[in-house]
């Protein structure tokens, strides 16, 4: 059996490019919606994909306790992107990106204690290499004097990277015991359920000019989270959380592009360092998982 971990982190950034694709696309539909019926109706449509798919793969029901962690990702994942599209509508995606950094930061502590993960040397240097890209980045965007607006977006955008974090380890436990499709349905599904809660408040059903903008964001969340189900199944979370931070070389593509935020030195020499951070720990000598299963049950 081949236990190399190139395949799956290179499954990984693919899955981290994509999920950035869709936080652009949620930016601007945030902006034009506002973020609860951007996400509502997003959700809403990627559950009918996720349940095509479901159905089709001739997927079993899985037992209750796979449910239960399926149902407790959801609600994390619900409450999370909520706070960061809000702060998406007032700081630029490229710093949002940065500031969500710390995530994959913490999540690869709490894989120790949470996963009984080591914590091997060259993990601990990808992750503070990457972390310091990051900070580069940040220091080359955060001078000067912000709107009470974008402050609060920022605390949003940190939150949400808290619970980021815990959501990382959560993956990690499903994928060891689900299928990408069953994870990509049942978390879709909890997330729709708790949306609708409060459709007769808040709910607008959107034009026919902004549905091609969200069935897209819909199948790009689908896809990112097969595929980063598919890369956690086969590779340790201390593995896989240094490649979060390459999303930053993809949000500063489509910040430039899509709303034409500036690509500066800092986010160069930050992205530099990031990358750098992602090849150190695509060389860590891979390590057997199935202690790890038993935590995830």
């Amino acid at each position: 059996m081949n236990n190399s971990p190139v395949i799956p982190i290179a499954v990984a950034t693919l899955g981290i490019c994509t999920y950035a694709a869709m936080d652009a696309l949620m930016k601007g539909l945030a902006i034009e919606l506002g973020v609860y019926n951007a996400m509502l109706w997003r959700t809403s449509i990627a559950l009918l994909i996720a349940t095509v798919l479901f159905v089709g793969q001739g997927i079993h029901w899985p037992p209750v306790s796979s449910i239960r962690l399926h149902i407790r990702r959801g609600a994390i994942t619900a409450v999370m992107a909520c706070l960061f599209f809000w702060g998406l509508i007032y700081v630029p995606l490229a710093e949002a990106i940065g500031l969500s950094f710390i995530a994959p930061l913490i999540a690869l502590y709490l894989a120790a204690v949470l996963l009984g993960e080591r914590i091997g040397r060259q993990a601990v240097w990808a992750s503070l290499i990457g972390f310091a890209g990051a900070l580069v980045i940040l220091g080359g965007k955060l001078g000067g004097d912000y709107a009470a607006n974008v402050v609060l977006g920022m605390a949003a955008i940190l939150a949400s990277a808290v619970l980021y974090a815990y959501n990382l380890i959560l993956q990690r436990q499903q994928a060891v015991v689900a299928k990408p499709i069953e994870i990509a349905f049942f978390q879709n599904a909890t997330v729709v359920a708790l949306y609708w809660i409060f459709a007769p408040f808040w709910a607008v059903v959107p034009t026919t000019a902004v549905l091609p903008e969200l069935l897209g964001a819909a199948l790009l969340g689908v896809f990112s989270m097969a595929m980063l189900s598919w890369a956690y199944a086969r590779a340790e979370a201390r593995v896989l959380i240094p490649v979060e931070y390459s999303a930053f070389i993809w949000a500063a593509l489509l910040g430039w592009v899509m709303f034409a935020e500036a690509v500066t030195l800092a986010t160069l020499v930050g992205t530099a360092l990031i990358v750098v951070g992602c090849l150190v720990a695509a060389r860590q000598q891979p390590e057997r998982v199935e202690h790890v299963e038993t935590t995830a049950l």
